[in-house]
C-alpha cells in the first residue's frame, strides 16, 4: 500500500519586535488635550499649515501629503531613517491621523510630537505594519508638530505617503468610560464552602475488566503525518545506512523535524477513531493469552493498517518498521481495495460489543509474541543479528507491546461520511501497551529505541502522561491529549482544540489547511488583546517576554484596576479588568489603533553575586501605556495549559489541608483563595490564574474569552462584564461563544497531557545524536532532586498529589499526579509585588506555579520565539526565576544563592528535567 502524503508541520508566526532603538518619553500633560475638554459631537478636520520632511525625490513633496488628490504622494530618499513632519501653526488638539500607504510603506515607525522641534515625545511606536491604511484614534494631543518618523521601510524604495489627514478629538475618536465599574466580591474566608458535586459517571470509560477478569482498555487515535521516530535527520546504526545527525566530525546536525505530533490538516473532520484491546491474560486458566483488537471509525475503511512490535531485529529499520500485523478474522479482507470495513457503533459502556469480542471480519487477535533474529554485538558494538532465530511463543502477562493503527479509508467513503478535506490516509500514534495492565508511557530504550515502559516516578501527569518523542516535535509536545484518552473525547478533544486555534472574528484556524470555522465568523468585539487563545499561549506554553523596548505587550495580558474614595480596587473606568490592545479594522478595512496598547517602556536592571562568584543579572520590564496609565496595573504572562484537567480533579480537601495559620520555621505559610461561582454564587476554593483567583476550568475559559479575546459566552453575556459583575446582570446579551463551544473549549484544555519527566537514559543508537531534550544526565537529575528539597522549594512546590474522582473525565481520576504546586497563595515579597488584589491575595500573593513541564519551556517555544518565567516573564532562565523569589520563599532563595557550582547545576538539571 503505497505512504500518505507527508503534512509538514505548520509554519509558526512570530510577533514583530521593534528595532531597539532609544526610549522616547510619553507627552507631558503640557502636550496632552486639557481636561474638560468636550468630545461629546463628532470630530472635524484640523489642517496643518506647512508640510516638511527629511527628503523628497523628485517632485514627490511632503506638502502633496495633504493637498487632497488619492494619487499624490510624497517619497523619500530610499533610506530608514526618514521624517515627515506636520506643522499646524500652534498648539492644536488632535483626536486621531489617518495615513494612506503606496506599496513603499513604513513597516516600522513612530508617531512624535512637540511644541519647539526641538523635543519630543512619542505618541505612537508601529512594528509590523502593513501598509495600506492606518488610522491612529484617540491620540489625546495638545500640541503644535507631529512627526512620522521611519525606522525601517518595507520595500528597497523610501517612504511613499499618499495622504496624511488630522481630525479634533470628537465622540468618533476618543475612549470614554462606557459603563460606571462594580466590585467584583470575594468571599471573606471558606466558611460557606460548597461542598463536592455528587460523583457522577465519567463521560465515557476507558478500562474496565469483565467478571472472569478480562481486562477491557478503550482509547483513541488520530490521524498523523508520519512515524514516531523519524526525525529530520536520517539516522541509522553505524553501518547499517546513513547517519544524517552527525556531520563528518561528529557534531550534532539539525535539518528540521519530523512530522510526527502535528495535526493533520481537517484533524477535526472524522479523523479519530477508537480502539479497544479485549486482553484475557488475567482470566483464571488462561495459559496462552490472547489480545482481541475491534477499531471504531467515523466512516468505512480498508482492511488491516494494524501493527504491533517494532522490528528492532533489523538494524536497517530504524523509523519504524513491525514485526506481526495480527490475524485478521476474515484474511480475505486483505486483498480487497476498497473500504470494506463497516462502521461499527461504539460499544456500550462496561461491556462488549459482542459476546465473542470481536465485532466483524475487520477485527483482529494478537495470540504471540513473533519469532525474530537473536541479537548480537557486532564489530562496531551494534546489537545485530547473528545468524540465530528466536522462535514465537505465547504471550504473557507483563509483555510490552508497541502498538499502531492506520487510517486506510478512501475518498469516497470519507465523502460518503461528509467529512471535508483531501487527505484519507494517516498514520498514528505508536503506544505501548502492557498485556494484564494497559497502555503505559513509553521512551525508547537499545536496540534502535525499542519501546519500554517508563518507570512510574517519570508519570508527572499519571498515568496519561505524554511518552518520549523522538521525533524531534518539541513545539508539540503541550498540544498532547493524555496518553490514554477516551475514544469519544479525542473527538471532544479536537473539536476544542480547533476552537482554540480559530480567530475569533475572521473564523480562520491558525494551521494551514483547515476549513473556515463559520460559527466563529464576527463574534469578536471591537477591543481585543488576542484573535485566537493560542497567540498568547503560544505552542500552549508562554508568551513572549518582554525582551525590547518599545515591544507591544499583546501576547500578555494587562490588568487593570482603579481605586475608589475608600480604597477598594474596581475596574479601570476605560479599560475595565484588563487592557484590550487591538481594534479590528473599520468597515472600509482601516487598520485602527486606539491607543490602548501596553509597550515596554525599559527595564530597572540589579545583579546579583552567587556563592561562587558568579553575578547575574536581573531585569524587570517598565510599562507605558498610549492610554491613560491606571492607578493599579499589573502584566501576567500566559501560562501553560497543560494538565489543568488534573489539577482541576484534586479534592479541595486535599489543598485547604496544606494551608497554614502561621509560618514554619521557614517562614512559609500558605494561604488559600476563595471566589463566588460567577453563575451559581456560592463559594467554591480558587485554583487557577496567577493569583488562584478563579474557581474552575469553566470559569478561566469564559473569562479568559471576554477579557483576552473580546468574546461572549453563557458566564460572561456582554462586554460590559469587563467592568465588574453589577454590569453583567442587566439582560444584555451580545452574541458570542455558544454552551457548546465553551463546554468543547473547557474539555479541551482538561484533556490535555502533561510530559513524562526526562530523568531516565533513551537507547540512541551508536554514533547518532541524542535529541537534546532528551540527553539527560540520570545521576546529576537525582542529585539535583535532593537538592530541590534542602533547599525547602518543596515546601510550596510540593510534589505530589493524587486526583480525586469527582472529574466527568476518567482520564484525570483517581491519578498520582507530580505538579510541583500546592495551588495556595504565598507571599513573594515586595520586589515581586503588583498591588492588584484579588480576593485573598494580596499585591505581594501569588499561587504556586506548577512546574511540571518546565524544562520544555524553551523547546516549546521554538527557536525565535523568546518566552520567560514569573508572572511577568521577567526571568530569562530559571535561575533568574529563583534569584527573585522572596518573601515566604527568602530562605529557599538564599539557599540557592549558597550552592556551589556543582549543586546548582544539578538543581537545574533536575528542574530542566520536568
Amino acid at each position: 500500500m503505497p505512504e500518505p502524503d507527508l503534512e509538514a508541520p505548520p509554519t509558526a508566526t512570530l510577533p514583530d519586535l521593534p528595532t531597539p532603538i532609544p526610549a522616547i518619553p510619553a507627552p507631558p500633560p503640557s502636550h496632552q488635550l486639557p481636561s474638560g475638554i468636550d468630545t461629546s459631537n463628532p470630530s472635524v478636520a484640523v489642517s496643518p499649515i506647512a508640510v516638511t520632511a527629511s527628503t523628497a525625490l523628485g517632485g514627490n513633496t511632503a506638502p502633496k501629503t495633504i493637498d487632497g488628490d488619492p494619487a499624490s504622494r510624497w517619497e523619500s530618499a530610499h533610506q530608514d531613517d526618514q521624517w515627515i513632519q506636520f506643522d499646524f501653526g500652534a498648539k492644536a488638539a488632535i483626536g486621531s491621523m489617518k495615513l494612506t500607504w503606496e506599496n513603499a510603506y513604513g513597516k516600522e515607525y513612530s508617531i512624535r510630537v512637540s511644541d519647539d522641534e526641538q523635543t519630543w515625545y512619542q505618541l505612537r511606536h508601529v512594528a509590523g505594519a502593513k501598509g495600506g491604511s492606518e488610522e491612529y484614534l484617540n491620540l489625546n494631543s495638545n500640541v503644535r508638530y507631529v512627526r512620522i518618523h521611519g525606522v525601517k521601510r518595507a520595500t528597497q524604495y523610501g517612504y511613499s505617503l499618499f495622504e496624511v489627514s488630522f481630525k479634533s478629538p470628537g465622540s468618533d475618536n476618543t475612549l470614554v468610560a462606557k459603563v460606571t465599574p462594580s466590585l467584583t466580591p470575594f468571599p471573606a474566608n471558606g466558611d460557606q464552602l460548597a461542598p463536592p458535586s455528587a460523583q457522577q459517571p465519567p463521560l465515557e470509560g476507558i478500562q474496565f475488566s469483565l467478571p472472569d477478569g478480562t481486562l477491557v482498555t478503550r482509547y483513541a487515535q488520530v490521524g498523523r503525518s508520519r512515524h514516531g521516530r523519524e526525525r529530520g535527520e536520517e539516522w541509522n546504526e553505524i553501518g547499517y545506512g546513513p547517519n544524517d545527525t552527525v556531520d563528518a566530525a561528529g557534531n550534532p546536525v539539525d535539518k528540521g523535524p519530523g512530522a510526527y505530533l502535528n495535526f493533520v490538516a481537517q484533524y477535526f473532520d472524522g479523523r479519530s477513531w477508537g480502539v479497544e484491546i479485549i486482553d484475557d491474560s488475567r482470566v483464571a486458566g488462561v495459559t496462552k493469552p490472547t489480545l482481541k483488537v475491534n477499531q471504531y471509525f467515523q466512516q468505512a475503511q480498508k482492511a488491516g493498517g494494524h501493527s504491533f512490535f517494532r522490528a528492532v531485529d533489523r538494524p536497517g529499520v530504524t523509523g519504524f518498521g513491525w514485526m506481526s500485523p495480527g490475524q485478521l478474522l476474515n484474511p480475505s479482507l486483505y486483498q480487497m481495495d476498497a473500504a470494506v470495513c463497516a462502521v461499527q457503533p461504539k460499544p456500550p459502556e462496561g461491556r462488549l460489543a459482542n459476546a465473542s469480542g470481536l465485532n466483524d471480519g475487520c477485527s483482529v487477535s494478537l495470540d504471540n509474541y513473533p519469532g525474530h533474529s537473536e541479537l548480537s554485538p557486532d564489530a562496531n558494538g551494534v546489537l545485530a543479528p547473528n545468524g540465530r532465530s528466536v522462535p514465537a511463543r505465547a504471550l504473557k502477562i507483563g509483555d510490552v507491546i508497541e502498538v499502531t493503527m492506520s487510517f486506510f479509508s478512501t475518498p469516497e467513503a470519507m465523502a460518503a461520511a461528509g467529512n471535508k478535506g483531501t487527505g484519507h490516509r494517516y498514520y498514528t500514534n505508536e503506544l505501548t501497551y502492557v498485556v494484564g495492565s494497559g497502555l503505559r508511557p513509553q521512551y525508547g530504550v537499545q536496540p534502535r529505541l525499542m519501546n519500554a515502559m517508563l518507570p512510574e516516578e517519570t508519570w508527572q501527569g499519571g498515568l496519561g502522561s505524554i511518552s518520549y518523542d523522538y521525533a524531534d516535535n518539541s513545539e508539540f509536545m503541550f498540544q498532547q491529549p493524555h496518553n490514554h484518552i477516551g475514544m469519544q473525547n479525542m473527538q471532544r478533544f479536537l473539536d476544542g482544540r480547533r476552537w482554540f486555534h480559530t480567530n475569533m472574528r475572521t473564523g480562520d484556524h491558525n494551521e494551514t489547511g483547515n476549513e473556515r470555522n463559520q460559527a466563529a465568523v464576527g463574534l469578536q468585539g471591537d477591543h481585543f488583546t488576542a484573535e485566537t487563545c493560542f497567540k498568547c499561549h503560544h505552542n500552549n506554553g508562554r508568551g513572549m517576554a518582554p525582551l525590547v523596548v518599545n515591544q507591544r505587550l499583546d501576547t500578555m495580558v494587562v490588568r487593570t484596576a482603579q481605586s475608589d474614595g475608600s480604597g477598594r480596587q474596581l475596574p479601570h473606568p476605560a479599560y475595565g479588568a484588563v487592557v484590550q490592545m487591538n481594534a479590528k479594522p473599520s468597515s472600509s478595512a482601516v487598520r485602527t489603533d486606539w491607543g490602548t496598547a501596553v509597550r515596554v517602556a525599559g527595564f530597572d536592571v540589579k545583579s546579583v553575586t552567587l556563592a561562587d562568584g558568579t553575578t547575574v543579572q536581573l531585569s524587570k520590564p517598565k510599562l507605558a501605556f498610549d492610554g491613560p496609565t491606571p492607578d493599579v496595573y499589573s502584566l501576567r504572562s500566559a501560562q501553560p495549559v497543560i494538565g489543568m484537567g488534573l489539577l482541576e480533579a484534586i479534592p479541595d480537601a486535599d489543598i485547604i489541608a496544606r494551608v497554614r495559620n502561621a509560618a514554619d520555621a521557614d517562614g512559609v505559610k500558605g494561604t488559600a483563595n476563595y471566589v463566588y461561582d460567577p453563575e451559581t454564587g456560592s463559594v467554591r476554593l480558587g485554583r487557577f490564574g496567577w493569583k488562584a483567583s478563579k474557581a474552575t476550568l469553566r470559569h478561566q475559559t469564559a473569562l479568559a474569552a471576554l477579557q483576552d479575546l473580546s468574546v461572549t459566552s453563557p458566564i460572561y453575556p456582554n462586554r460590559d462584564c469587563l467592568f465588574g459583575p453589577a454590569n453583567c446582570k442587566t439582560g444584555k446579551v451580545e452574541p458570542g461563544i455558544s454552551e457548546e463551544t465553551l463546554t468543547l473549549l473547557t474539555r479541551y484544555v482538561a484533556l490535555l497531557g502533561v510530559p513524562a519527566q526526562r530523568s531516565v537514559v533513551s537507547g540512541f543508537p551508536k554514533g547518532v545524536a541524542p535529541l537534546a531534550y532528551l540527553d539527560v544526565n540520570p545521576t546529576q537529575i537525582a542529585a539535583g532532586s535532593k537538592v530541590f528539597d534542602a533547599a525547602k522549594c518543596s515546601g510550596c512546590h510540593v510534589r505530589e498529589m493524587t486526583t480525586g474522582t469527582g472529574s466527568e473525565l476518567a482520564e484525570v481520576r483517581t491519578q498520582k499526579i507530580r505538579p510541583y504546586t500546592d495551588l495556595l497563595l504565598h507571599d513573594m515579597g515586595p520586589e515581586l509585588a503588583d498591588n492588584l488584589i484579588e480576593g485573598q491575595a494580596t499585591g505581594s500573593m501569588w499561587r504556586t506555579s506548577a512546574l511540571w513541564g518546565i524544562g520544555y519551556t524553551e523547546y516549546v517555544a521554538g527557536q525565535d520565539f523568546k518566552v520567560g518565567y514569573l508572572h511577568d516573564s521577567r526571568a530569562r532562565s530559571l535561575t533568574e526565576a529563583i534569584l527573585w523569589h522572596g518573601g515566604e520563599a527568602t530562605t529557599s532563595r538564599q539557599s540557592f544563592e549558597q550552592l556551589g557550582t556543582q549543586d546548582r547545576e544539578a538543581l537545574l538539571s533536575f528542574l530542566k528535567s520536568l
